[in-house]
């Protein structure tokens, strides 16, 4: 059944990056309208399960004050947020994607970091630093690290509940329960609109420009499973059960480009017993990101990566993928005295699938671990710890010697009890693969051509992450994308 309903720019999804296509296009002075396939007490997508932190470019404290007025005089002389320079964002980027990140996204990621950070503080969301997650004392001072340092108040639900009631102030209308099903075009290919299935079943929905923002696949099985390969469809995913790859599919059904590392995704240290998809009371809470400070071990009681490779932002999105590979999809974080005070929240929550025993056969023996081989793995590693000064806010090259895998910074020796041990295994946040957009966030088609009307923003295309992200930058990709594809859409539409 056709309805009269016509708008100008219809986003389908309601998540970080189609709630910022959505503000921007009203803006523009578009007649805009959300869809939200989930529930309304299940809106947000994969947003609403995130910590909220966003990875940008700045040059000092004075950008940081510029987001967040509230830090005052006496708060800026006891903390030191350092700098992060396009240049090393750049560069952050392309390392850990092994150079492979398309150079133009990346370049508009991060150039419009900061502006997106700035245009979403005027648009009134709010900021503050991530005390609890980004910054240690050292030397008496709280020192910042990894150029990611500022989270939206309240986290990926404050994030989106402040985003929605901006959308509510502008007037544009968020259709819950409704998901999107196929984009409409005409005979010269311009999109018209969609139709979409609701309780009362299909309707079409006319409009000029449609934005694409409703996520991966991760959530789709039989995706997961063909795309990522074999186990994948015994994952945990983190987030939302909604994002099961339909905007994809629509645009490939289409004429649609596929783009990017399709067997590629974020994949985290996760709590063992966590629910096989996101718990919205825990969020990301299940994640389990301290392991630099300590060991990480198989059920054979075995080391199977460098803990200390880098700093934990550019190495937790991909050790999710080696966890999935080892026996019975487990793993165990292992630490000591000497280090519980640098773990993070997640650590001490009462849902956390932690043993802790007085010595590593009492360790092993309660998580299921081969108590023989856990016991000469520790010694091993305690062996081969070089001397040096420890620090954890920097890479301090306090590293290991003589033992496969090394562990290159933050080696402590392991032998300060009553040790705690953490189960757990592989956490699918996003995949990697999706469609192909330009820097104007258009859709490219199989021609290499843009295809008139569609836009796309935030987990559903394809380009920025190889292998390996950089902790922040999928929030910051959907907010400047979004705001990108929000703008362009509603300029097309209104004939700009």
């Amino acid at each position: 059944m056709t309805t009269n309903e016509r708008y100008d720019v219809v986003v389908a999804g309601a998540g970080n990056a189609a709630l910022c296509a959505a503000m921007a296009a009203a803006d523009e002075g578009a007649s805009t309208l959300v869809l939200e396939r989930a529930p309304e007490y299940l809106r947000g997508g994969n947003s609403f399960f995130t910590g909220g932190l966003f990875r940008f470019a700045y040059d000092g404290i004075d950008d940081i004050v510029g987001i967040i007025p509230e830090i005052g005089a006496e708060e800026q002389q006891s903390i030191d947020v350092g700098s992060y320079t396009e240049a090393q964002f750049y560069d952050d980027l392309m390392r850990v994607t092994e150079g492979l990140s398309d150079p133009e996204l990346a370049q508009v990621l991060v150039s419009q970091s900061y502006p997106a950070m700035k245009w979403l503080q005027e648009q009134g969301v709010r900021w503050i630093l991530a005390y609890g997650r980004q910054a240690f004392r050292h030397e008496g001072v709280l020192r910042f690290w990894g150029g990611l340092i500022v989270e939206a108040v309240g986290a990926g639900k404050g994030l989106v509940d402040q985003q929605f009631d901006i959308l509510r102030r502008k007037g544009v209308p968020v259709r819950y329960g409704t998901k999107a099903h196929s984009l409409n075009a005409d005979s010269r290919g311009r999109i018209t609109g969609l139709r979409v299935r609701d309780a009362d079943g299909y309707r079409d929905i006319e409009a000029r420009a449609v934005v694409l923002a409703c996520g991966g696949f991760e959530s789709n099985t039989e995706m997961r499973t063909r795309y990522l390969g074999p186990g994948w469809e015994l994952a945990k995913v983190r987030g939302t059960q909604f994002n099961t790859g339909d905007g994809i599919r629509m645009a490939l059904d289409i004429g649609a480009q596929s783009f990017g590392h399709w067997s590629g995704c974020h994949a985290v240290a996760w709590d063992m017993n966590a629910p096989p998809f996101g718990d919205r009371n825990i969020a990301d809470l299940f994640q389990k990101h301290s392991y630099p400070f300590g060991l990480i071990v198989n059920v054979e009681g075995k080391r199977f990566v460098d803990e200390g490779a880098d700093l934990r932002n550019y190495t937790y999105a991909k050790y999710g993928k080696e966890i999935l590979a080892q026996p019975q999809r487990v793993a165990f974080q292992i630490f000591d005295q000497k280090t519980k005070h640098l773990l993070r929240d997640e650590y001490f929550i009462p849902q956390a699938s932690v043993v802790e025993a007085d010595s590593i056969e009492a360790l092993a023996d309660g998580l299921g671990i081969d108590v023989a081989a856990l016991t000469r793995t520790v010694a091993e590693y305690n062996a081969a710890v070089q001397p040096g000064e420890y620090n954890p806010t920097a890479l301090d090259g306090k590293h290991t010697a003589g033992i496969t895998p090394p562990k290159s910074n933050w080696a402590l020796m392991l032998d300060e009890p009553p040790y705690m041990g953490y189960a757990v295994t592989c956490g699918l946040t996003f995949t990697f693969g999706g469609l192909k957009i330009n820097a104007q966030t258009q859709v490219i088609d199989g021609e290499d051509a843009p295809m008139p009307g569609l836009y796309a923003a935030g987990e559903l295309t394809g380009g920025l992450f190889y292998n390996n992200y950089p902790g922040g930058s999928g929030l910051m990709s959907g907010a400047v994308f979004g705001r990108i594809a929000g703008a362009q859409a509603a300029r097309y539409a209104m004939g700009g």
